[in-house]
């Protein structure tokens, strides 16, 4: 747990359907930021069978995929997960804002619990290091969720 932060209760999710989205992009750190996601769904009981995945081309993508997903309303909530890493270039700061402003469209526009789990970062090792972050974005969009339906 981190200093400052008092955990989150684990609660009984077994009704709840979540879709992950992913990219095709730094797969060997994508699929273990899926893995830790994949693994807190397991402690809130939601079933395999109400866990979508879905794979997109690369971050910039995941907004567009959130925003036609939410509109569905098929999801109880919705988990993005992605890898930007910065380059040589100014790229690195244009996809991690069109993103970051993307999610949070998607999660405004159609009252969605999103949780975010794209690692924006200056080196792969940084984002090795945090590959944790998909477990904590299902804490979020789990709670948030439940916060929406209640």
């Amino acid at each position: 747990m981190q200093e400052g932060k008092k955990s989150l209760e684990i609660f009984d999710a077994s009704n709840y359907k979540v879709g992950l989205v992913c990219t095709n992009f730094n797969v060997d750190i994508i699929e273990k930021i899926k893995s830790s996601a994949l693994e807190k769904l397991k402690e809130y009981q939601v079933k395999e069978e109400n866990i979508d995945i879905y794979t997109v081309a690369g971050s910039v993508e995941i907004p567009v995929l959130l925003q036609s997903l939410s509109q569905k309303k098929k999801h109880d909530c919705l988990v993005a997960i992605g890898t930007v890493i910065k380059g040589e270039t100014d790229h690195y700061q244009y996809v991690c804002k069109m993103v970051s402003d993307g999610v949070m469209r998607a999660m405004l526009d159609n009252t969605m619990s999103i949780g975010f789990a794209v690692l924006t970062t200056q080196n792969r090792q940084l984002a090795e290091e945090r590959v944790s972050l998909g477990a904590e974005a299902v804490v979020a969009a789990l709670h948030n969720a439940r916060l929406i339906k209640e």
